[in-house]
């Protein structure tokens, strides 16, 4: 092109034929394009490939992410209005917009909370036994495994708890879609005899954003239930862009998926070793908790960053980074999560450690010009916030979608809300946790993980004011 010497414009029009390319397979249901919710060609034999390779006896792609894997889920499950789920109480908010819909009793268990790093995994098999043996009549047990910190413990056992009483066992394994795939990876939740599991492909393997699939096998779960309840919640007239990226994710997985993730896995493990070599910067590792059993594996491509010093926060590392050209995952009121996968090069791993070493430089010479947090080491209170009740097993919470009437319900300072009942979720996003849903009793430790989101302006959903100045509570006290 005259005039750019540069090489812009010749990227430009190669990032414009990608996208003609990728437009010429936005079909419809036509002949020769199959229907994703009546598969009977190539989406079929697309869905039976992804299923043999990941080791599902049945498997169904989802065109909108791993929350349509869950509302189908909960709902082929939970087909009475009053059924009672068990369910991990720090679970991702489309399971609670599943129980919404299935209007269910939630009978919330508490995750184990880790000692070290105060982030919470799945519920331990002594809650689980409890809950079972207090709700025999319960439709399954949802847990989420990883975590969004990439950590976990053994599935199996939960497993064989929920098949001695004919429970089926539901994992939303959005994180872990990589699980599996190599030996120097954890076990995947289908190996270790769990019934239905969620997978976003599009997070930590290569399909395009809301790419995901669900897995089953084993014979407690109704699959032409299921079938029907992903006809109501997905589309249509589902992308053929992403099922194509799906099926092309699998392909590239099998074709060179073993080359690939030990490249991967490799620099991983020198990026981890070169931080952790850094005194000013610290990781979470297995190990460090002192012999808690609240997890035992950790995802290798999540790194679980935070300021050794204690003086940046979170929230604070993460803004930092981005102003080096590393953008995070997430981040909490202590951590920063960096999601590598795949993708990641050896440049990507170089301008990480370049800015670590960077921000080292700085916060030693002129520290107040950063965002100093003047909180308590807090163990990351909002995890532990999102998984700590009074008992290890809840009473049942029912849910429904009978809106909250502006007459039954006030605004209050977040300051004065503990000892009352929330009248809206509160929803910090990332990772989509709620740390309050409707109905809930907001304690004096909820109200100071409140707090901590207010004075760091953190991005929250499901709230009228997204400040988190105030509250939405109901008028009753009791």
């Amino acid at each position: 092109m005259p005039g750019h010497k540069d090489g812009q414009a010749y990227q430009d029009i190669n990032e414009q034929i990608a996208l003609i390319k990728a437009m010429e397979i936005d079909a419809t249901e036509i002949t020769g394009t199959d229907d994703l919710h009546h598969p009977e060609g190539v989406i079929l034999e697309a869905q039976q490939l992804a299923a043999e390779y990941f080791g599902a006896a049945e498997t169904f792609f989802l065109v909108g992410g791993s929350t349509v894997g869950n509302l189908a889920l909960i709902l082929s499950v939970c087909t009475a209005p009053g059924d009672v789920l068990l369910v991990q109480r720090n679970i991702h908010k489309s399971v609670i917009h599943g129980l919404m819909l299935a209007g269910a009793n939630a009978v919330f268990l508490s995750p184990q909370i880790d000692a070290s790093s105060g982030l919470a995994t799945i519920p331990s098999v002594e809650t689980v036994r409890e809950a079972l043996s207090r709700y025999p009549g319960a439709k399954g047990l949802l847990v989420t495994h990883p975590n969004y910190y990439g950590m976990g413990t053994a599935l199996q056992p939960l497993a064989q708890l929920c098949h001695g009483s004919s429970v089926p066992l539901l994992v939303d394994e959005a994180h872990g879609a990589h699980f599996g795939l190599h030996q120097q990876l954890p076990p995947s939740a289908l190996a270790q005899g769990a019934d239905g599991v969620v997978q976003s492909t599009h997070k930590m393997l290569t399909a395009m954003t809301m790419g995901a699939m669900l897995h089953v096998q084993g014979g407690l779960l109704d699959r032409s239930l299921i079938r029907q309840r992903l006809a109501m919640v997905q589309s249509s007239s589902p992308s053929y862009p992403i099922m194509a990226s799906l099926d092309l994710s699998r392909w590239l997985l099998q074709a060179s998926g073993e080359e690939r993730f030990a490249q991967a896995l490799d620099l991983a493990s020198r990026l981890r070793r070169d931080i952790a070599a850094m005194e000013r910067f610290g990781l979470v590792e297995i190990g460090a908790s002192g012999g808690s059993a609240a997890y035992s594996i950790q995802d290798p491509f999540k790194l679980v960053l935070y300021d050794a010093a204690g003086a940046l926060s979170g929230y604070a590392l993460q803004e930092a980074l981005e102003a080096l050209g590393c953008v995070p995952e997430m981040s909490d009121d202590r951590y920063v999560v960096l999601a590598l996968g795949l993708g990641t090069s050896q440049q990507d791993a170089d301008r990480l450690l370049a800015a670590l070493r960077q921000l080292n430089t700085q916060l030693n010479t002129n520290i107040s010009t950063w965002n100093i947090t003047d909180e308590p080491d807090t163990a990351s209170m909002l995890e532990a916030d999102r998984g700590q009740m009074a008992a290890s097993v809840s009473a049942p919470t029912l849910f429904s979608l009978r809106p909250v009437a502006a007459s039954e319900v006030e605004k209050i300072p977040v300051e004065e809300s503990a000892g009352r009942r929330a009248a809206e979720m509160v929803i910090p996003y990332p990772p989509g946790i709620p740390l309050l849903y409707p109905g809930e009793r907001i304690t004096e430790e909820v109200t100071a993980g409140l707090i901590l989101l207010k004075r760091s302006k953190a991005k929250c959903q499901g709230v009228e004011d997204p400040s988190l100045h105030t509250i939405r509570v109901y008028l009753s006290k009791e």
